[in-house]
């Protein structure tokens, strides 16, 4: 279930850099990995980003400047963090966060192009989902 295998690399450390805004992943080969919060942030994992299927993701933006305000383990496979935006929904596997890691580069030009392609500034801010909660403040 967890897609976990033999094969997938978990970090003997992980610490979180709150003014540099990464997420350092150290492995026990001596390789270590500092993710922005943003790239975390914007391939979340959760349904909510993701969409639930292909072509129904939401592309996040306004999120340069997001962190990490907690960091939690859910069983042996996977970090859950709460993002300073209240997004907390993300289960992030080990595979995953080494994905993110060594492909970060990729993944950066990937976000930047869809945002081109959507035509939407980085920083815009989220537009709310309308009548998520069944009521507007």
């Amino acid at each position: 279930m967890s897609g976990l295998t033999p094969d997938t690399p978990v970090p003997t450390g992980v610490v979180v850099h709150a003014v540099s805004r990464v997420l350092e992943l150290q492995y026990a080969d001596g390789a270590s990995y500092r993710v922005p919060f943003e790239l975390l942030r914007v391939y979340s994992p959760s349904a909510e980003v993701r969409g639930h299927g292909p072509g129904q993701e939401t592309l996040q933006t306004g999120k340069r400047d997001v962190t990490i305000t907690s960091l939690e383990g859910v069983g042996n496979y996977a970090l859950q963090p709460t993002f300073s935006d209240g997004h907390s929904t993300g289960l992030y596997s080990w595979d995953l966060l080494y994905d993110l890691a060594v492909r970060q580069d990729e993944l950066w030009a990937e976000y930047i192009a869809k945002l081109a392609a959507a035509g939407v500034d980085r920083d815009a801010p989220m537009a709310a989902p309308a009548a998520a909660h069944g009521h507007r403040h």
